[in-house]
């Protein structure tokens, strides 16, 4: 970085990045799991993997909210030297990291469908899901505040996540108008040509 500036990755891109890759996995996970019967009976899994679901999904969601809610209070704003990385080089970042710890989940997920028909998967789409609602509140709280949060690079885990974990002292803020992604993570819309 020129001049002491620093990489930085937007929080809710972070956080959203494993959003689509957990649901698909849970989705495929869930469809294949209620062919056999299991242990339990198809109707049993799939009502049991419905709870699973809604409490992963609201687990997720809310988990480390105070964290976030706290260094959000506290963010400076960006260096004129900070670089913004790309919303694709963080995602793929998050997603080359956790690639084998996806798999490992999807296989399980499947293996318990001999137990216990669909519950596994519908539990990974509901972490999914859980994280796609927790970026969607970071981006109201980035909209009512008109500041996008930035995570230093070197301070997420290994596997590029983490973006409230202990290594993270504080975030750092810019205009909404900066980076290619939207508030909440999201990637930008173009403006249609005219």
């Amino acid at each position: 970085m020129a001049r002491g500036g620093q990489g930085l990755a937007r929080v809710a891109v972070v956080v959203r990045a494993g959003a689509a890759p957990l649901w698909w996995c849970g989705v495929f996970a869930a469809a294949i799991g209620v062919l056999p019967p299991g242990v339990t009976g198809r109707r049993i899994g799939v009502l049991g993997g419905a709870a699973l679901f809604l409490v992963s999904a609201a687990v997720v969601t809310l988990l480390r909210r105070g964290r976030y809610a706290a260094l959000a209070r506290g963010a400076a704003r960006a260096g004129k030297y900070d670089t913004l990385q790309d919303r694709a080089v963080t995602v793929r970042a998050w997603r080359r990291g956790h690639r084998w710890w996806l798999l490992l989940a999807f296989a399980a997920a499947l293996g318990s469908s001999f137990a216990v028909p669909a519950a596994g998967g519908m539990l990974l789409a509901g972490t999914g899901a859980g994280l796609r609602l927790k970026a969607a509140w970071l981006g109201r709280r980035e909209r009512a505040e008109q500041t996008l949060l930035w995570v230093r690079v070197d301070w997420l885990d290994g596997r590029g996540g983490n973006p409230a974990g202990t290594a993270v002292k504080a975030l750092r803020g810019t205009g909404v108008a900066a980076g290619d992604a939207a508030p909440g993570g999201a990637r930008r819309r173009t403006a249609a040509l005219a």
